[in-house]
């Protein structure tokens, strides 16, 4: 840390109590009271270098016919601490200018008016000269600046704080390798670079780590490390920075967000103490008002912990609005477990909070541009997978779809709650396009938990639920469950089971199409015919054992059916499972 000596008079002062004695051989003919302290000073020293305290004198002395005066400068900047420096000054006795103190004594020097008017290099220059090198070292602007809350608005009248964050901004904005400046979190240097008389002999210069100033700014004060932020955006600093000290400066100060902080800063111990909630909440609205508008330079677990904390702590209904639309706009990147919010309103229905993600689904699909609907739906292969496999690799999912998957899984974890309602539970779910799911085993799978939590369901509603899914688009271990599922409403059943033996029947006419081709073929294929034959012998008594099946349950639910007679109602209900009036023969499903 820099600092600047003044004087050369050897110390002339005694304190006892609360009393500062000038001990010059000389009796004191002016005391001079700064708060609880009492200073017995002489006159001459002090009106030869201030302007205010040559006006307060000439004024006591005049009234009091030159005897002995009381001064009062209990408004002092520095108070006390500062104005015994100010007076050693006076007297030519040695001082210490150092980075913690200079700026109470610029201010305090403004205050009494120690211009050169009072004799040439008077405490105001000195001050100013030795704040300019103070500007030039990195660390030392930090504690300039952190020094600043003592006196703010008197710092603020000689500009002492602008001049301190412009300097701190600019050297964030470049890089401290290239002018000297301490940085706290450098990383090591890399292996292989040869040292050469002190001279690194690499070819490629590391770049500097662009966190090694977050933590030493986030030390200051809400207040100025806003104003902070804001002077090196001004100054170029790109979105990705800014919202690092964002995020970095938010986990020191909000318990909710687990940060452990660094005990070897030099002012660890003033954040020992956790900020009360209401400061906490201040906090978080500003720092959400500072993030910058590009998409993604925020992490959006890290949203999703705030929105939390947000919530806990009761911030504005702004503040959860604009941490919901950031999440929406980049939900394709959050995971299940930073997705599942617990409920904190004041009428806990249900154990998580299904209104706030209902939002941030909404604001997403308003947002995504991305996803085109597809041709009509086609049937799902048995082999058909998430991903679409091209020449040996394979696609990134589109975010619509890497949602759709989300969401799939979002409801199974909340489908177990009883107190969750099923036109809340489908809403959600009916957000998600059709096209957005290659398979709907995932909603497959949330409806079976829903019906399974909530067995009081009607059959109406069983069957609005089960719309929510496509039979088409089950997997082969999906339709093999759900066809033996008794939860689900007798139609879908029937569904399902027409679609698995459509599958089949797919499948074996491919079967017959390869073994054409093979014959046709001379050898280009791997495939002989013997195992096609074999294959497709198989695959024929598979087929046969499933319309088997296939043909008791359609001959099962024919039967119950006539048990419910002739009716006008009873052809009613079997109009709407699908039969027909005629054919009494065996129904082909």
């Amino acid at each position: 840390m820099a600092c600047m000596k003044l004087g050369s008079k050897s110390e002339a002062f005694l304190r006892d109590g609360q009393t500062w004695v000038c001990t010059a051989g000389l009796p004191s003919d002016i005391v001079i009271e700064v708060g609880e302290m009492s200073f017995h000073l002489h006159k001459f020293p002090l009106l030869s270098r201030s302007g205010l305290l040559e006006k307060l004198i000439e004024d006591v002395s005049s009234g009091e016919d030159g005897q002995s005066c009381i001064l009062q400068l209990h408004d002092i900047p520095g108070g006390a601490k500062t104005f015994e420096l100010i007076a050693k000054f006076c007297y030519g006795v040695k001082i210490e200018v150092s980075a913690l103190n200079v700026v109470s004594l610029r201010c305090a020097a403004e205050h009494l008016q120690m211009t050169e008017a009072y004799g040439d290099g008077n405490l105001i220059k000195q001050t100013e000269d030795f704040l300019d090198e103070v500007f030039g070292n990195w660390g030392d602007s930090i504690r300039a600046l952190e020094t600043c809350e003592e006196v703010l608005p008197h710092a603020e009248e000689v500009h002492v704080v602008s001049r301190c964050i412009d300097s701190i901004a600019v050297k964030a904005c470049s890089d401290p390798s290239l002018f000297g400046w301490p940085v706290s979190n450098s990383a090591p240097k890399p292996e292989g670079a040869e040292l050469w008389n002190g001279i690194c002999t690499e070819s490629k210069t590391r770049n500097v780590i662009e966190d090694w100033w977050y933590e030493d700014v986030s030390f200051l004060s809400l207040p100025l490390y806003k104003r902070l932020i804001v002077a090196v955006e001004s100054k170029g600093m790109n979105p990705e920075g800014i919202a690092g000290s964002l995020m970095f400066y938010a986990k020191r100060y909000l318990p909710g967000l687990s940060f452990k902080e660094n005990t070897n800063h030099h002012n660890s111990a003033s954040t020992s103490l956790a900020p009360s909630e209401a400061d906490q909440r201040v906090l978080l609205e500003e720092i959400v008002g500072l993030f910058p508008n590009k998409k993604e330079v925020i992490l959006t677990n890290f949203l999703l912990r705030l929105l939390q904390t947000a919530m806990s702590l009761h911030a504005s209904p702004s503040c959860r609005e604009n941490l919901e639309k950031r999440i929406g706009a980049q939900l394709d990147h959050a995971t299940l477990d930073d997705l599942l919010i617990p409920n904190m309103g004041y009428t806990v229905e249900t154990l998580y909070d299904i209104d706030c993600v209902q939002r941030i689904l909404d604001h997403f699909m308003s947002v995504d541009q991305a996803a085109d609907e597809p041709p009509s739906p086609c049937i799902v292969e048995e082999e058909a997978e998430e991903r679409q496999v091209v020449d040996g690799g394979s696609l990134p999912l589109t975010p619509v779809t890497m949602v759709a998957k989300l969401v799939d899984g979002y409801l199974a974890e909340v489908a177990p709650d009883v107190n969750l309602k099923l036109p809340k539970f489908q809403s959600l779910a009916a957000v998600i396009p059709e096209f957005a799911r290659p398979l709907d085993d995932g909603i497959y799978r949330a409806i079976d938990i829903y019906l399974k939590a909530h067995p009081w369901l009607t059959d109406l509603e069983r069957e609005q639920l089960c719309r929510l899914m496509n039979c088409q688009k089950l997997s082969l271990e999906a339709c093999t469950h759900a066809a033996q599922n008794e939860r689900l409403p007798l139609r879908v059943i029937v569904q399902v089971l027409f679609f698995e033996q459509l599958r089949l029947r797919t499948s074996i006419a491919g079967w017959f199409y390869v073994s054409n081709n093979t014959e046709n073929s001379r050898g280009s294929l791997a495939i002989t015919k013997n195992d096609i034959q074999t294959n497709l012998a198989d695959n024929e008594k598979t087929m046969e054992m499933r319309v088997a099946e296939l043909e008791k349950e359609c001959l099962s639910m024919k039967q119950e059916i006539g048990k419910m007679g002739k009716s006008k109602s009873g052809w009613n209900i079997c109009k709407k499972l699908g039969f027909k009036r005629s054919q009494p023969k065996t129904v082909d499903c």
